[in-house]
């Protein structure tokens, strides 16, 4: 899934991933950008500020901006 975002960009190349680029609902997404801001991504790692929204009174990360890290996945 995200994999495939990935494969297709250079590496040192930055770029936007977005619950809706996954097909994932904002609360899986903030999971999974959480994870990636802490650990890094496969092949890449979130570099700025996380874009947050409100949802339920909460703010959670709905966009991120990562740069490939490796040639490989």
């Amino acid at each position: 899934m995200i994999e495939d975002f990935v494969r297709r960009q250079k590496t040192g190349a930055r770029f936007v991933v977005t619950a809706q680029m996954l097909k994932c609902d904002p609360q899986e997404f903030d999971k999974l950008a959480n994870a990636w801001i802490e650990d890094g991504g496969p092949g890449f790692n979130v570099v700025g500020v996380p874009h947050r929204i409100v949802v339920d009174g909460e703010f959670i990360i709905s966009r991120v901006t990562v740069i490939r890290t490796s040639a490989t996945l």
